[in-house]
Parts: structure tokens; sequence; C-alpha cells
């Protein structure tokens, strides 16, 4: 493949909702090889490969901004035909039916809540830097990392708590285990930002680019 020919690199839609800077989300995809853009209404999704769902700021803003673009529905619509789809931190978050953080309701693309840590007062909220990944079995998504030592980037108030425990697949350890990423066909989406993650993040996202 002809890494400077974005016409033979997969397309791949970063939703642009109006909140925080997502260049960096797009430099990492475009670090691995994808032919990454920024799409700020549905139209601009094209014939993309995969629709990735960054995540910044609260979510009850995002959902606003998401149902006025017609951004909720798209992502609804996607996932349900089981193209692939990557949600980070919010774009986690967002898939669920309700969140405790406003009190917000959520996308309801996977039964369950967001709720906030109850933690220790020795450990501080947010859930902010470094930590470990647990993963089992391993996957196409996991191919050459470690699970329970490779460190991922976190930063996060609330976390998911799914009904379905069979979407699980990453969990970490901060006062507790919680669950920190989760696959349901072709639809991925972890806590931590794996572009913020060095080298184990964008060899993470390289593994989900192989996959298209």
């Amino acid at each position: 493949m002809n890494g400077n020919d974005n016409r033979t690199r997969p397309k791949l839609a970063v939703i642009d909702y109006g909140m925080g800077n997502l260049r960096s989300v797009v430099r990492a995809w475009q670090h691995v090889g994808a032919n990454a853009y920024l799409a700020a209404t549905p139209g601009e999704i094209g014939r993309a490969d995969a629709l990735i769902f960054p995540g910044q700021g609260a979510i009850v803003d995002a959902m606003r901004l998401l149902e006025s673009t017609g951004f909720d529905a798209v992502i609804r619509d996607w996932i349900a035909a089981d193209r692939p789809f990557f949600g980070i931190c919010l774009g986690l978050q967002a898939l669920f039916e309700h969140s405790e953080e406003g009190d917000a309701v959520g996308l309801g693309v996977f039964k369950g809540a967001v709720r906030r840590f109850r933690l220790d007062p020795d450990l501080k909220i947010p859930h902010m830097g470094w930590n470990s990944v647990a993963f089992e079995p391993d996957t196409a998504l996991t191919e050459g990392l470690r699970s329970g030592e490779d460190q991922f980037y976190f930063v996060h108030s609330y976390h998911i708590v799914p009904t379905d425990p069979e979407i699980v697949t990453f969990q970490t350890d901060y006062g507790g285990r919680f669950v920190s990423g989760i696959q349901s066909g072709n639809c991925y989406a972890t806590q931590f930002h794996p572009e913020k993650s060095q080298a184990k993040g964008l060899q993470l996202y390289g593994n989900f680019l192989k996959s298209l």
C-alpha cells in the first residue's frame, strides 16, 4: 500500500461535534496509516470505511450537539448495521442509556449506565494518568499487547456499568475493577485515550485499522 496515496488508505470519519481539540485524534489515526478526516455534519462522512467517535467535555453538552447535528441517529444506525466503529472516552460513555453526569440520557446503543467513581478519599477524582488494562481473551484488537502490563492514558470521573457482560473487553483497577473498554461485533470503544497513550495506543489503533 502506498502510504502517501489517500485513495488506497482506509477512510476514517472522525465526528467533529464542536467540542475539544480533535486534531490529535486525527493525527494518531493518520500516523498508523488511515486517511482520517474530521466530519462536522453527517453529510461529510461520505463513503467512510469506519466512524470514529472521540470524546471530550460533558455528556450533556455532547448529547445536545449530537442531536442538533443528527449524528445521534447516524451513530445508532451505523452500529446497528455492524459497520466499523471506534469510540473514545466520552465516545464510549454516550453509547449507554443513562449517565449520572447531569442526569443525561445517552444514545442507548447498549443497555447500562454511566456512574461516577465512588472511591476511598485517598484516591483522586478524576482518575487521571497512566494505568494498566487487562483483557481476556486476546483478540485481533489486542494483538501484540500485554494484558495487565501495558499502560494507557485515562482522564475521567465516570465509568460505564454495562448490563451485558459479553461486551466487556477491557478492565482496569482504580479503587476496584471497572470496565475500560467494550466490543460488540465491529463496534469497539475504550475509556482510555489511545491517541494519548504513545506506542501502545497507536498499536491498538493500528490493529483496528488492519481489521477493516
